[in-house]
C-alpha cells in the first residue's frame, strides 16, 4: 500500500508494472493490478484481438491468462484482466482529476516522462471490429516526446498525478483526434461506468490507500489506523474479559442510523475502572474488522488551548499519522482534513468514529472554556455524521455532558458511581466494577485465586491486573488480604525494581546484589518528587523539563522508566500509566490543609487585612533536603488584595485529595470532614475577598498556557514582576469575569464560591463512601443528617436543588455509607422529617424508602431498632390538604412496622413488646386484629418466659386477640397460655384475663365461667364483659344475674357493660338485657349516658330491633325524670346512619307528642344543631320548627328558645348556614323568632 503512495511507473520503480504479450512474445502494452484480488487495468488496444495472453511481471513472473479472465470495454477504450498469482502491489487510482496545482503527471514511456493535462477531448478509438467515439478523454502534453514515437507497450501504462502518485487514466496510442495532440489517456471515472469498472474502482477505493486530495477510503483507514496504533498505549500484557453490557451499548451506539441518531457517547467511570481498556477494544474491531472503519484516538492531552472543538485535534492526529506513513515513502506526506475523511467515512457507510479518552487531560485555559469547544465540536460532528466516543471521570461528564445537545448523547441519564440522590449524570453508559461472573473470569485469567482481596477490590479491573503481576513476579508472596492501596504500593515497589535492574544492567561495571536494591530505592525517591510536582499543575502531569531533570536520558533513567510504563508520553509531557495509582502516589505528598483551605474554606471567611489572593492549586508539602537550610520565607506584599490570577482547579482533581483525607489519621480525617459539613451548610454568603475595580491584565497570547492551571517554575517566572507589582488604579487591568482576546473569563467570586460548595460537597461525599467503616465518622454523618434535615423541611421536602451542597446527600448516599446496622438506622431516623409530604411527584426515592428497604432485606436485626423510634415526636410533612393531620416520626414507624409485618411478624411482636411503649402496645393491639395467628403465638411464648413483664403482657394481649382467633390452633395456645397464666400464684392479678381467655373458649368455658363470674362480680378489671358476654347463649341465666349484679353495684364500667349488652342480638336475649337497661336506670339514674349510648348502638342494628327498642324506648321516656329523658331524646334527634334514621324518627316522633319539658325539649334542639352537618337539611328544618312550636307555648319557652338559638348558631357553623337561610322565609320564622335574635342572627358569620 506504500507504493501507492510513492505513485505507479511515473513516481516510483518498475516493479508495479505488468508487461502485456502474445503468445509469441510480441509486446502488445503495458498493465497494474488494481486491486488486491489480481484485477490488472490496461488499454483495451493492448488485448484486443487476442485470445490469450502472456503478463509478465517484475521480477521474472509469468501469468497465462485466458480469454474468459478478461473483461474488454471497448466504450471506454479499457480492459479488466483477472490475473493470478502476480505479486505486485496494485495502484491507487485518483477518484478525480489531475490534484497538482499545475496539473502535472508523470508517466514511464518506457523512459521517465513529466508533462500536463492540457484539458478532455472527443477522440475516437479504433478498435479491430469498429470505431468507437470516446468523450473527455485527458489530453497530454508530454515534456520533450510524444505517444506517436513511443513503443506498443506503452499502451496501458498508468498516467500518475505529479502530487498525490494517484492513477488518473490509462496511455492509449489508437486514438484520432481532430486536431493535433502529444497523446491522450483514458480517464477513470466511476460516473456512468460498466458494472465491472464500477465495482473496480470500489475495491480499489476500499482497499488501496489513496491520500491527499485524491484521498479514498482506504487512505483514510491507514490514517485513522495510525493514529490508534500510536496512540493508544501499550496493550494489557493478558487479554481483558469480555465486558457485554459496554460492548453493546457501544455497538448499538454505531449501528444506530436515521437524522436523529445520537452522535456522542459518555463512557463514564472512575479510573481503574476499565474505560481505556474498552476504549481500545473497540478501535481494535473496528480497525480488524471484516468492513474497517475509521477510528481515531485522541487523548485529552493532544488538545490545545486555542481548540475550538475536537475537529482540531483530529486534523493534527492525522496530520501526524501522515507523517508517519509519508516516512515509508520518497514522496512528501499529504495529511487529509477531518472533514474529507468524515465524508468519505459517511459515502461508505462506516461513519468516522473519534475516541477520546481521558479529556480531562486538556489544558486548563480549554477546560475553562469548555461550553465553547463542546459547543464547536457539536457543530462539526453533525456537519459531518461522525460519532463521538469520550472516556472520561464522571466529574468530567457532569460538566460537559450537559453543556452538549442531549439530542446528540446516547444512553440514558445515569447515577454517578457514587450517586446519592443528586442530580444524575447526563445520558452515558456507565462503567463500572466488573460484575459476578466477569470479576470470577478475570481472577481466573490473572491468575488472583478467590478471596485474596476484600469485596471492595475484588472486581475492580486495575486492582485485578496489578495483583496479577505482582503475584507473577513473586509467586511466594505473603498471605492475607491486602487493601487496595497496598496493591498500589506492592506495584509501585515491582516496577521501581524493574527500572533499576534495567539500570543497572547498563552501568559499567553492572550492579549487582544489595546495588540493585539500593538503586531501587533512589528510583521510588525520584519516583515520588515526580509525583509531588505533579501536584503542581492543575492537570496532573509532569512537564518535560521535570522528566528530565528526575530521569536524565543520558544515564538512561528516561528510557528506562519509560520502557517499563511507569510514566507515558501525554501531550507536552508525562503522565503515570494509571490514574488511579497516581492519584494515590500524589496524595501522599498533598498538603492537605493547605489543598482544603484552597478550595473550600478561603470561600467562606472573611480575608485577613491586606492579605491577597493565593494562586487556586493542589498544594504540595515540601520535597525533604537533607543538609540543607530553612526555606526563606516570603517577602510582605507590597501590592493590595487582587482578584485571582489563575483558573480553578478542575474537578476532576479530587482524586488525589480524596487519597490524602482517607490517608489521614481518624482524628484529623473527622476534623476536616467536621469543617466540610459546616461549610455546606454555610447559609450567609460571607465577604468572599477585597476585589480591586480593575485585575492585572491577562498574560499575553503568546505566555505559555498550555498546561498551567496554576503558575508552575516556567510560568512564574515570567509573571514574578507583574504579580508584585502595584496596581494602579490607572492601570487598563481587565474587571473579573471580562474575556479578553478570545481567552476565557477569569471566574469570579459566586462562581468560585459555587465550585466551593462543589468540592466541600464532593470531597465529603466520596471520602464517607470510600471508608471501609464510617463508624469513626459517626459525630460527622449526625452532623450532617441533622444538617439536611432541617434544610429539607425548609424547602418542603429533600431535592437535589436549592439546598446548596446539602443536596449531594440523599437516600442513597445513607444507604452505601459503610456503617453497622444500628448506626446506619439511628441516622435514617434523623433524616425522615426530610421526606416531601407523600404522594408529590418526582420524589419517589424517600429516606422512608431506604429504611424499609433494610427492614426488607434484615428484618429480625431492624426491627427493635425501628421500634426504638416510637418516642420520637418530631413533626414529618403532611400532604396537600391534610393540614390538620399531624404525622411524625413515630408515626411513620408505626406505619411502616404495620406495612411490612408479614416479613418477620414473630420477631416484629417480640420486639414491639421490649419497646414497651405506648406506640407500641397501639401497635400490638392493631396485630390482634390483623395477625391474630402471632399474637396468639407471642401470648403463649410470653405466658411461659420467665419474666414477668412477659406475663403482664401475655394478660394484655391474649384477650385482644382470642376476639379474633380462626382456628382451633389458635385457641389451643391461647388455652395453654391461660392455663400457665392461672397456675401460677404469683400471677393472681393476671387471673381475670386468663379466666376471660378460657371463657372464650367453647373447650374451657363450663369449667372455668363459675370463677370469672365471681371475679366479674368483684369487678376485676382485666376481665372485661366482652368475655363473659359470649357466654350468654349457653349459660344465659348465671351471666344475666352478674351483668344485673354488677349494674346495680358499681358506677365504673357500667358504660362498658351496656356497650356489651347492646351487641347481643338474640331477641329472646335482647329482651332480657332491655330489662337489665330500665333495672339500672331504676337504680342509677345517673348512668343515663351509658343507657343513651346502649340505645344508639341498639338503633343502629337496623329495622329489625324495633321490637325491642320500641318498647323500652317508650318505658324510659314515661318512666325516668327530666334529665334521663334530655339525654335519651337527644340519641333519637340524632343524624345517625341510613339504617338507623327512620326508626329514630318514628321515636323521636312519638316523644314530641308527649314531651313537653323545656329541658328534654333544650337538649333535642341541642341535638338538632350538632347533627344538622349530616341529617338533610329538611328533617332538621322540620325538627327545628317544631320544637320552637312546643317551646313557644309560654313565654320562658319562648325566651329560652331565642336565646339558645343564638348560642348554638355562634358554634354550629353548619347549623348557622341553615338557620340564616330559613330566616328569608319570614311568614314561617318571624312569628317563632323575636326581633332582637333575628339582629343577633344576622350579626352571625354564616
Amino acid at each position: 500500500m506504500a507504493a501507492a503512495a510513492r505513485g505507479s511507473a511515473g513516481g516510483g520503480p518498475d516493479d508495479v508494472l505488468v508487461r502485456v504479450c502474445d503468445l509469441a512474445g510480441r509486446p502488445r502494452g503495458t498493465g497494474f493490478l488494481a486491486d488486491g484480488d489480481g484485477t490488472m487495468l490496461t488499454s483495451h488496444e493492448a488485448v484486443d484481438g487476442l485470445a490469450r495472453l502472456v503478463l509478465h511481471a517484475p521480477g521474472g513472473q509469468l501469468c497465462l491468462v485466458e480469454a474468459a479472465a478478461i473483461t474488454a470495454l471497448p466504450e471506454q477504450g479499457l480492459a479488466l484482466v483477472a490475473t493470478e498469482g502476480l505479486s505486485v502491489p496494485p495502484q491507487a487510482l485518483a477518484p478525480a482529476g489531475p490534484a497538482h496545482p499545475e496539473r502535472r503527471i508523470r508517466v514511464r514511456l518506457p523512459q521517465r516522462t513529466e508533462g500536463s493535462v492540457l484539458g478532455t477531448a472527443t477522440v475516437t478509438y479504433t478498435a479491430t471490429d469498429r470505431f468507437h467515439l470516446l468523450e473527455d478523454v485527458y489530453e497530454l502534453a508530454l515534456d520533450g516526446t510524444d505517444l506517436s514515437r513511443v513503443p506498443p507497450q506503452a499502451s496501458g501504462t498508468p498516467v500518475v498525478d505529479a502530487m498525490t502518485g494517484a492513477v488518473l487514466g490509462v496511455v492509449a496510442t489508437a486514438l484520432h483526434a481532430g486536431h493535433r495532440a502529444a497523446g491522450f489517456a483514458l480517464p477513470l471515472r466511476p460516473a456512468g461506468a460498466p458494472r465491472a469498472l464500477a465495482d473496480l474502482l470500489a475495491r480499489n477505493a476500499a482497499t488501496v490507500p489513496g491520500y491527499g486530495p485524491h484521498l479514498n477510503l482506504a487512505g483514510a483507514l491507514q490514517l485513522a489506523a495510525t493514529s490508534v496504533g500510536t496512540a493508544s498505549g501499550p496493550a494489557e500484557w493478558r487479554e481483558p474479559v469480555a465486558r457485554p453490557d459496554v460492548s453493546g451499548a457501544l455497538r448499538d451506539f454505531l449501528t444506530a442510523g436515521g437524522e436523529g441518531a445520537p452522535l456522542v457517547l459518555g463512557l463514564v467511570g472512575e479510573p481503574g475502572t476499565g474505560r481505556s481498556t474498552e476504549l481500545a477494544r473497540l478501535a481494535a474491531d473496528r480497525t480488524r474488522g471484516a468492513l474497517p472503519a475509521p477510528t481515531v484516538w485522541l487523548r485529552g492531552a493532544e488538545l490545545r488551548p486555542a481548540d475550538g472543538g475536537i475537529k482540531d485535534a483530529v486534523e493534527r492526529s492525522l496530520r501526524t499519522a501522515a507523517r508517519i506513513v509519508g516516512a515509508a515513502t520518497t514522496s512528501e506526506p499529504l495529511h487529509a482534513s477531518p472533514d474529507a475523511v468524515a465524508d468519505l467515512a459517511r459515502a461508505a457507510g462506516r461513519p468516522l468514529l473519534i475516541v477520546l479518552d481521558a479529556p480531562e487531560e486538556m489544558p486548563p485555559v480549554l477546560a475553562h472554556a469548555l461550553a465553547d469547544w463542546t459547543a464547536g465540536t457539536a457543530s462539526w460532528l453533525r456537519a459531518g455524521a461522525a460519532r463521538l466516543v469520550v472516556a472520561c471521570r464522571p466529574e468530567f461528564w457532569d460538566q460537559a455532558g450537559r453543556l452538549l445537545p442531549a439530542a446528540l448523547l446516547h444512553g440514558r441519564p445515569a447515577p454517578a458511581p457514587h450517586d446519592d440522590g443528586g442530580q444524575p449524570l447526563p445520558p452515558c453508559v456507565p462503567v463500572g466494577d466488573l460484575d459476578t461472573a466477569q470479576a470470577a473470569a478475570a481472577r481466573e485469567r490473572y491468575g488472583v485465586p478467590d478471596g485474596v482481596l476484600g469485596s471492595t477490590d475484588e472486581a475492580h479491573p486495575l486492582t485485578l491486573r496489578l495483583l496479577s503481576e505482582v503475584r507473577a513476579a513473586v509467586p511466594g508472596g505473603a498471605d492475607g488480604t491486602p487493601s487496595r492501596g497496598e496493591v498500589f504500593a506492592a506495584h509501585l515497589d515491582l516496577v521501581c525494581l524493574r527500572i533499576a535492574v534495567r539500570l543497572a544492567a547498563a552501568a559499567e561495571p553492572p550492579v549487582r546484589g544489595t546495588g540493585v536494591r539500593r538503586l531501587a530505592a533512589r528510583v521510588a525517591g525520584q519516583v515520588h518528587e515526580a509525583a509531588r510536582r505533579c501536584l503542581g499543575p492543575g492537570q496532573g502531569e509532569l512537564d518535560r523539563e521535570a522528566f528530565e531533570e528526575l530521569f536524565p536520558w543520558r544515564t538512561g533513567w528516561a528510557s528506562a522508566v519509560l520502557t517499563e510504563g511507569l510514566l507515558v508520553p501525554a501531550g507536552a509531557g508525562y503522565r503515570f500509566a494509571h490514574e488511579e495509582a497516581a492519584d494515590w502516589l500524589q496524595a501522599a505528598h498533598l498538603d492537605l490543609d493547605a489543598a482544603l483551605h484552597a478550595l473550600v474554606h478561603r470561600w467562606f471567611a472573611a480575608p485577613a487585612a491586606g492579605s491577597a489572593d493565593a494562586p487556586v492549586r493542589l498544594p504540595s508539602r515540601p520535597a525533604a533536603r537533607a543538609g540543607q537550610p530553612p526555606p526563606v520565607p516570603p517577602a510582605p506584599a507590597v501590592a493590595r488584595p487582587s482578584g485571582p490570577r489563575s483558573l480553578p482547579v478542575p474537578r476532576h482533581r479530587a482524586g488525589p485529595v480524596v487519597q490524602a483525607l482517607l490517608m489521614a489519621p481518624p482524628g484529623i480525617l473527622t476534623g476536616h470532614l467536621a469543617d466540610l459539613v459546616q461549610a455546606l451548610d454555610h447559609r450567609t454568603p460571607p465577604p468572599t475577598r477585597c476585589t480591586p475595580r480593575k485585575a492585572p491584565a491577562l498574560p499575553p497570547p503568546s505566555a505559555d498556557l498550555d498546561a498551567d492551571t496554576v503558575p508552575n517554575p516556567r510560568t512564574r517566572r515570567a509573571f514574578r514582576a507583574e504579580a508584585t507589582r502595584p496596581l494602579d488604579p490607572d492601570d487598563g487591568g481587565w474587571p473579573d469575569g471580562v474575556s479578553v482576546a478570545g481567552r476565557p473569563a477569569l471566574p469570579g467570586p459566586a462562581e468560585r464560591r459555587g465550585d466551593a460548595l462543589w468540592w466541600a460537597a464532593h470531597l465529603l461525599r466520596e471520602v464517607l463512601l470510600r471508608l471501609p467503616d464510617a463508624t469513626v465518622c459517626r459525630e460527622v454523618l449526625r452532623d450532617l443528617a441533622a444538617r439536611t434535615a432541617v434544610r429539607a423541611v425548609e424547602r418542603g421536602g429533600f431535592t437535589a436543588e436549592g439546598m446548596s451542597g446539602l443536596g449531594d446527600f440523599g437516600p442513597r448516599f445513607w444507604r452505601r455509607v459503610r456503617l453497622p446496622l444500628a448506626e446506619r438506622l439511628e441516622l435514617l431516623r434523623l433524616l425522615l422529617p426530610a421526606d416531601g409530604p407523600p404522594g408529590v411527584p418526582d420524589r419517589q426515592d424517600r429516606f422512608l424508602t431506604g429504611v424499609a428497604e433494610l427492614l426488607c432485606a434484615r428484618p429480625a436485626e431492624v426491627l427493635p431498632g425501628v421500634c426504638g423510634w416510637f418516642d420520637d415526636d418530631r413533626p414529618l410533612q403532611a400532604p396537600p390538604g391534610l393540614d390538620g393531620l399531624r404525622l411524625t416520626v413515630a408515626s411513620a414507624a408505626q406505619a411502616l412496622l404495620h406495612t411490612h409485618r408479614r416479613l418477620a411478624v414473630d420477631d416484629l411482636t417480640e420486639a414491639l413488646v421490649a419497646a414497651a411503649h405506648p406506640g407500641a402496645d397501639e401497635l400490638l393491639a392493631a396485630l390482634a386484629e390483623d395477625e391474630p395467628s402471632a399474637v396468639c403465638r407471642a401470648v403463649d411464648r410470653w405466658a411461659h418466659d420467665p419474666r414477668p413483664a412477659r406475663h403482664v403482657a401475655a394478660a394484655a394481649y391474649g384477650p385482644r386477640a382470642a376476639l379474633h382467633v380462626r382456628s382451633d390452633a389458635d385457641r389451643e395456645l391461647l388455652r395453654y397460655a391461660a392455663l400457665v397464666i392461672l397456675a401460677r400464684p404469683g400471677d393472681c392479678s393476671l387471673h381475670g384475663a386468663a379466666l376471660g381467655m378460657l371463657v372464650r373458649d367453647p373447650a374451657t368455658r363450663g369449667r372455668h365461667l363459675p370463677a370469672a363470674l365471681d371475679r366479674f362480680s368483684a369487678g376485676d378489671p382485666r376481665l372485661p364483659a366482652g368475655a363473659l358476654a359470649v357466654a350468654l347463649t349457653s349459660h344465659p341465666e348465671p351471666v344475666l344475674a352478674a351483668f344485673q349484679a354488677r349494674l346495680r353495684s358499681a358506677e365504673d364500667g357500667a358504660a362498658e357493660l351496656l356497650a356489651e349488652m347492646a351487641a347481643v342480638t338474640d331477641p329472646a336475649l335482647a329482651r332480657r338485657t332491655a330489662a337489665l337497661v330500665q333495672d339500672h336506670l331504676r337504680h342509677r339514674p345517673a348512668g343515663a349516658a351509658g343507657v343513651a349510648r346502649f340505645l344508639d348502638l341498639r338503633l343502629e342494628q337496623g329495622p329489625g330491633v324495633r321490637a325491642v327498642v320500641l318498647p323500652l324506648t317508650s318505658a324510659l321516656l314515661r318512666d325516668n325524670p327530666p334529665e334521663v329523658r334530655g339525654a335519651l331524646a337527644a340519641v333519637l334527634a340524632a343524624p345517625g346512619s341510613h339504617l338507623s334514621r327512620p326508626l329514630r324518627q318514628e321515636l323521636l316522633d312519638a316523644a314530641l307528642e308527649t314531651e313537653r319539658d323545656p329541658d328534654v325539649l333544650d337538649a333535642l334542639l341541642t341535638a338538632a344543631a350538632d347533627g344538622a352537618g349530616r341529617r338533610p337539611p329538611p328533617l332538621t328544618h322540620d325538627l327545628v320548627r317544631r320544637l320552637a312550636l312546643l317551646l313557644g307555648r309560654t313565654p320562658e319557652g319562648t325566651a329560652r328558645f331565642d336565646r339558645r338559638i343564638v348560642e348554638l348558631a355562634a358554634t354550629t357553623p353548619d347549623f348557622s348556614r341553615l338557620l340564616l337561610g330559613w330566616l328569608t322565609d319570614t311568614a314561617i320564622w318571624d312569628p317563632l323568632l323575636g326581633p332582637s335574635a333575628r339582629r343577633r342572627l344576622s350579626r352571625t358569620p354564616g
